[in-house]
């Protein structure tokens, strides 16, 4: 029987800034069954889509997103924050509900027709992987589905996302 992952996600208030609460998946990360639930079942759904690459955003989208695309059988391939990857690296800079960032990649591992399936740890307002999915059709690559730990569904970012095929295990 499978368990209630949002038991293994702890609230932290306050964080990063006043009136924010944080939902850290550490404590869901440590448990062994968790963890395999949580990349089971986002492997599982994303199988479905045929990518050819799972493209995890940093910081915790790509702690899963090797084992995701490791399970589903096909490659990875990190966005991370700039000057994390050398040489050559093509960004995006997108805004966060309470600042900005930017993410990078190696415009090679993305290639035209590639079909990429895009796995962040939290939907929040939807920024990050609106970013990120314009940089992977801006390459000539089709954006298969976005795939999450958590929605935080008062943010609106599913919204956001409509066009494209969508996945969450838990919501707030």
């Amino acid at each position: 029987m499978a368990m209630d992952l949002k038991e293994r996600v702890r609230d932290v208030p306050d964080w990063p800034e006043q009136g924010v609460v944080f939902r850290d998946i550490t404590p869901l990360l440590r448990d062994p069954e968790a963890l395999d639930q949580t990349v089971h079942e986002l492997a599982e759904w994303g199988k479905e889509r045929r990518p050819d690459v799972v493209l995890g955003a940093e910081a915790r989208g790509f702690i899963l997103g090797a084992a995701i695309a490791r399970e589903i059988g096909c490659g990875f391939v990190p966005a991370r924050r700039p000057g994390k990857l050398p040489p050559e690296t093509i960004g995006a800079t997108y805004a966060l509900e309470y600042g900005q960032n930017t993410l990078e990649l190696h415009p090679e591992t993305i290639r035209t027709g590639d079909r990429v399936l895009i796995h962040d740890d939290v939907l929040a307002t939807g920024g990050t992987v609106e970013a990120i999915a314009g940089l992977v059709e801006s390459l000539g690559a089709e954006v298969v589905g976005v795939a999450f730990i958590i929605e935080l569904t008062f943010l609106g970012g599913r919204e956001r996302l409509q066009k494209y095929d969508f996945h969450s295990l838990i919501a707030y």
